[in-house]
C-alpha cells in the first residue's frame, strides 16, 4: 500500500467516524433517519471531506478543526444525490451500486432525507454537537451556503435541466459544471484553508484548483458514461444521453474531452508545486482522480 493509500485511508475513517457519530446523534429516530443512514453511510469517495482535510494538512492544521465542515459539505453533497435520483430530476435508480433512496424508501421519505442531510450540514456548522470557532463557522457557512446555493450547485442544476432536449455552446456547458460540480469541490479546499489559518494567497490557489479539479471530474464523468459499465461504476451508464444532455464527450468528443482533463490534471500539479513536499497526498489525489474507472 502507498503512502497515498495509507493516507486516504486514515482520512476517510476519520470522516466516516464522524458521519456515523452525527447521524447517531439524531433524536428523532424514523425511516428518514434511517434513509439518511442509507444514502450517507453508502460508500462514496468522500473527495470533498478529503479535500478539506488535505489543504488543512497541507498547510499545517488541525484537521479536528476542518472535520465538522468537511462533514458538512459531504451531508450536502449527498442530499444533492438523493435529489438527484428522483423522477423528477435525473430518474436514476441505482446510486453507488445499490438502489437509489427513492427506490428503497419511498419519493417522499427520500425527499424528506435530502432535506434534513442539508439541515443537519447546517447544524454541524453552527455548533449543536461540539463547540465550533464562531468566526470560523460564519465563514465556512457562508461558503457553503453560497457554493451549494443558486448561485452555486442548485444554479447549475437549473441549467442542466433547462439544456434537457438541447445542444447547448460549450462555454455554457462549462458554466454549468462550473456551478454543479466546480462550486462543491472549491468549497472545502477553502474550508481546509480557513480551518488551518491560510492566507488569501491560499484561499485564491484553493479557489481555482477547486474548480480545475472539478472540470476535470466532470470530463472524466462524461467519458466514463460513455466507454464504463454500470457494474464498475455503480450507477446506470448512459443517462446523459438517455435524457438528451449535452456534454464534453458529445459535443467535442472523446479523444479531445480527455485531452482537456490532461491539461486540466498538469494545471493542478502546477498550482501545488509552490507548496512541495507539503502537497504530496494532494498530488497523488489529482493523478488518482485523472484514472479514476468509477
Amino acid at each position: 500500500m502507498t503512502d497515498f493509500q495509507k493516507q486516504l485511508e486514515q482520512y476517510m475513517l476519520v470522516i466516516d467516524e464522524k458521519l456515523q457519530y452525527y447521524i447517531d446523534s439524531i433524536e428523532e429516530k424514523s425511516i428518514v433517519s434511517e434513509a439518511m443512514q442509507y444514502s450517507l453511510m453508502n460508500s462514496g469517495k468522500r473527495i470533498r471531506p478529503v479535500l478539506a482535510l488535505a489543504f488543512c494538512d497541507m498547510l499545517g492544521g488541525d484537521i479536528q478543526k476542518a472535520l465538522p465542515f468537511a462533514c458538512a459539505v459531504e451531508m450536502i453533497h449527498t442530499y444533492s444525490l438523493i435529489h438527484d435520483d428522483l423522477p423528477c430530476m435525473d430518474d436514476d435508480d441505482l446510486r453507488r451500486g445499490k438502489p437509489s433512496c427513492h427506490k428503497q424508501f419511498g419519493e417522499a421519505y427520500a425527499l424528506l432525507a435530502g432535506d434534513a442531510l442539508l439541515n443537519l450540514a447546517f447544524e454541524i456548522m453552527f455548533g449543536r454537537f461540539e463547540q465550533i470557532d464562531a468566526p470560523l463557522a460564519m465563514e465556512c457557512g457562508r461558503i457553503l451556503s453560497s457554493y451549494a446555493g443558486i448561485d452555486g450547485m442548485i444554479g447549475g442544476q437549473t441549467i442542466d435541466l433547462e439544456s434537457e432536449e438541447k445542444q447547448i455552446s460549450l462555454e455554457l456547458l462549462k458554466k454549468l459544471q462550473a456551478l454543479k460540480t466546480g462550486k462543491l469541490l472549491t468549497a472545502p479546499c477553502k474550508i481546509g484553508v480557513l480551518a488551518a489559518g491560510g492566507s488569501k494567497e491560499d484561499l485564491t490557489l484553493a479557489e481555482q484548483f477547486g474548480m480545475d479539479i472539478g472540470l476535470q471530474f466532470q470530463i472524466v464523468d462524461d467519458i466514463l458514461d460513455v466507454t464504463s459499465t454500470a457494474e464498475v461504476l455503480g450507477k446506470p451508464i448512459g443517462s446523459d444521453a438517455q435524457n438528451s444532455k449535452s456534454t464534453y464527450v458529445s459535443l467535442l468528443g472523446l479523444e479531445q474531452s480527455a485531452q482537456m482533463a490532461e491539461q486540466l490534471k498538469e494545471k493542478s500539479l502546477q498550482q501545488l508545486a509552490q507548496y512541495g513536499d507539503k502537497a504530496a497526498f494532494l498530488k497523488a489525489l489529482v493523478l488518482e482522480l485523472s484514472r479514476r474507472k468509477k
